[in-house]
């Protein structure tokens, strides 16, 4: 290919295929935007929304809007940075879905529980004592180095 082919001069173009397929390119050569080499580099998976307008990814769960339940949807994301993760159904995006975080559930009218405030220091060194007490009731070491 490359020594024959490529090099002959074609009998519809008149020029050899390397050149004219050199000539269609570009000079310079277009670079992506950042957009689109970042969406390149993203990872997808396709989820079905529960009831809950929920869905799970990796271990974690995300929120979506409500109007989804019960759908199947694609989820684009950086591998990376799992708190950033749009959703898209058909190819048109449909927002973010957003980390689910459960709270502790209480009733409404039940009061807030407040954590019970720290007792104030007494000013007694505990391990002082100790020290006191068990220093006199120990033998004395016996000695670690060789005549």
């Amino acid at each position: 290919m490359e020594t024959v082919y490529h090099r002959t001069v074609h009998s519809e173009t008149g020029q050899p295929p390397i050149e004219r397929w050199l000539g269609s390119i570009p000079k310079p050569l277009p670079l992506p935007s950042t957009a689109d080499l970042r969406e390149a580099f993203l990872w997808s998976e396709f989820r079905t929304v529960t009831k809950t307008a929920t869905v799970s990814l990796h271990g974690n769960s995300y929120e979506v809007d409500p109007s989804l339940a019960g759908m199947r949807i694609e989820l684009v994301f950086d591998p990376f940075d799992m708190t950033d993760i749009e959703v898209r159904a058909l190819g048109t995006a449909l927002g973010r879905a957003v980390p689910h975080h459960v709270g502790r559930h209480a009733h409404p009218k039940a009061s807030p529980e407040t954590p019970a405030e720290a007792a104030p220091p007494t000013g007694i060194d505990y391990l002082k004592i100790l020290d006191a007490r068990h220093t006199p009731r120990t033998p004395p070491r016996a000695s670690t180095t060789r005549p």
